[in-house]
């Protein structure tokens, strides 16, 4: 029997437990793969406070385990299926099943953290590995002085397409609409860059070539008129879907999966929370992620000290 465990070893969910630990709490968190969560997939993040120039986001993280282990918190790899729940002396107990084990906990931390939307073009799946990407730090070293399509006008696109003028000969940034959803910083850092063309205004109809992405077909919003980029690479930052199948018809969410919490993190259920970008909110970003975890793990001490 645990007081807690956390579901995710993201920013979120390893800075839940760093607080948990100091509350002394009996914490374990689960982790289905390696912790760090969709960061990683960043080579670095340069506006988490207190690293002028940036860092690397391999560091970060293991920053973050290093202090939860420090409180004797342990990671296990476990890939969390269902949630149920029992009742022991009037106290609600959580049963949390895996793959290979079950688990009882008093309180429960879900930090699931979320996944890329794919785009939805035609070509999409079949180029994917062999052109078509999500992750510009683990293929962005594939396609040095190649040309390269960037789509999407967010602040991971944006990061993405600074990442990849370094390798590429040209980068083209496609986005939808005609203004960009980017901070401004970043879209002032990349329009300095040359190598950087914008291409706003269209969408991607389609994803050509023979073995290997050779050309992106886009379609102008406005006037239909079509233009043919010719490429070798398409990385694609549209967007996250929440991690949170797992909890359907448990949990109340919005239509896209959200989990819907209050202010100090509670969900639908009581003793369950949930924090980082598995959550519902208006801000997806490393810091937010760590202070709703902090808030989290605040909650669940309340929560226990009341049982």
């Amino acid at each position: 029997m645990h007081d807690l465990i956390i579901i995710g070893a993201g920013p979120a969910g390893l800075t839940a437990g760093l607080y948990a630990g100091r509350y002394r709490l009996d914490t374990l968190i689960l982790e289905k793969m390696a912790a760090g969560g969709q960061i990683i997939l960043s080579s670095a993040i340069e506006n988490f406070p207190g690293f002028p120039g940036g860092i690397s986001t391999q560091e970060l993280i293991d920053r973050f385990k290093r202090q939860v282990e420090e409180l004797g918190i342990n990671i296990e790899t476990e890939e969390v299926l269902a949630i149920s729940t029992s009742n022991k002396s009037d106290i609600t107990i959580f049963n949390i099943k895996t793959k290979g084990k079950s688990y009882e906990t008093r309180g429960i931390i879900i930090a699931t953290g979320a996944q890329h939307k794919q785009l939805g073009a035609k070509g999409e799946d079949k180029f994917i590995g062999r052109g078509v990407s999500y992750c510009a730090a683990c293929d962005g070293p594939l396609f040095r002085n190649k040309d390269v399509v960037v789509i999407g006008g967010g602040d991971r696109a944006m990061e993405e397409a600074i990442f990849l003028s370094g390798y590429a000969k040209a980068v083209y940034l496609v986005h939808r609409r005609a203004e960009l959803r980017a901070s401004k910083i970043l879209v002032e850092k990349a329009k300095q860059i040359p190598k950087i063309n914008f291409i706003l205004g269209n969408i991607v109809q389609e994803i050509q070539g023979e073995g290997r992405v050779e050309q992106v077909l886009l379609k102008n919003v406005s006037t239909n008129s079509q233009q043919e980029i010719s490429c070798q690479g398409v990385f694609v930052f549209v967007g996250i879907r929440p991690n949170t199948a797992f909890l359907k018809n448990f949990l109340e969410m919005d239509e896209e999966g959200f989990i819907i919490t209050d202010q100090d993190m509670q969900s639908s259920k009581g003793g369950i929370f949930a924090c980082g970008d598995c959550r519902k909110k208006s801000l997806y970003q490393v810091i937010t992620a760590c202070g709703e975890g902090a808030v989290a793990a605040d909650s669940v001490h309340k929560y226990l000290l009341n049982q």
